[in-house]
């Protein structure tokens, strides 16, 4: 997939923080994100990322009412002890293993927090836990939306099976895209803030393109399995299906080939 050659204006209020952690899974570091409108008492941090001192000092500065954790990895999750001990600010995410001092997030979710509503959308697939959060303006509107994992700012996620499943990140997919799509009716099209990667300035856009690029690579696979058998395994069709994989990123390429064999199967 094509990357967009310049990245958007990010709305008023919210800081990318990029981790000094780059390579072949996390591209040129975890997007940590910082939200603070002006006024607020503290700001929120989105996914503190890996436990490196500076990066957290810069995270932390002016003070931190809520961290918030799109999804279990460690490259999102590792720092949060480090940083709550730091802030003392409580983190929230889907996953209860995550929280400290805080209840768990909840589908649908609205969060009043450094000067921002922030809404909390549950979109499993990249993994079991991964979530969204659509940060909303005054009357409501998208101002743009922190996908984690699901939607990266350059190339395509992986399905981390088997904690990840494609069936619900195809659902999850169509959530966001009907959420950029009923605000390019109204207000505008709506900004990625991605995991990784830089933001994107069409969340309907990157969502129909990853849903067709999901399409693609599922009738790939249809293919390599009516010529290799229906019982091929996982190894096989990554062979078949990404001959041309980078050696670094190929145990993400298998993970991705055996959640759409579970789709498939019907598993």
């Amino acid at each position: 997939m094509a990357e967009t050659a310049e990245a958007p204006p990010l709305p008023d209020g919210v800081t990318l923080v990029r981790a000094p952690n780059p390579g072949p899974m996390t591209l040129d570091g975890t997007n940590s994100w910082v939200l603070r409108a002006e006024g607020a008492a503290g700001s929120v941090v989105v996914d503190p990322g890996p436990a490196d001192a500076e990066h957290l000092a810069r995270l932390a500065g002016g003070g931190v009412a809520l961290v918030l954790i799109t999804h279990r990895h460690p490259d999102h999750t590792e720092a949060v002890d480090a940083f709550a001990e730091l802030t003392g600010a409580p983190v929230r995410a889907i996953d209860p293993a995550w929280c400290r001092g805080a209840d768990p997030l909840a589908d649908g979710e609205v969060i009043v927090a450094g000067g921002f509503r922030l809404e909390i959308l549950a979109t499993p697939g990249h993994t079991s836990d991964s979530m969204c959060i659509v940060l909303r303006g005054e009357g409501g509107e998208p101002l743009g939306v922190l996908t984690g994992d699901t939607v990266l700012g350059r190339g395509t996620t992986i399905i981390a099976h088997p904690d990840g499943a494609l069936g619900p990140y195809l659902d999850a997919l169509d959530r966001l895209l009907t959420i950029g799509i009923a605000a390019a009716t109204t207000s505008g099209p709506v900004v990625v803030l991605p995991g990784h990667g830089p933001a994107l300035p069409d969340l309907a856009a990157i969502c129909d393109a990853y849903l067709a690029h999901r399409a693609e690579r599922l009738d790939q696979v249809r293919a390599a399995l009516a010529r290799l058998g229906d019982a091929a395994s996982a190894e096989a069709v990554t062979d078949a299906v990404y001959a041309d994989v980078d050696p670094a990123v190929r145990g993400a390429a298998e993970a991705s080939v055996r959640a759409q064999l579970d789709y498939l199967r019907g598993a």
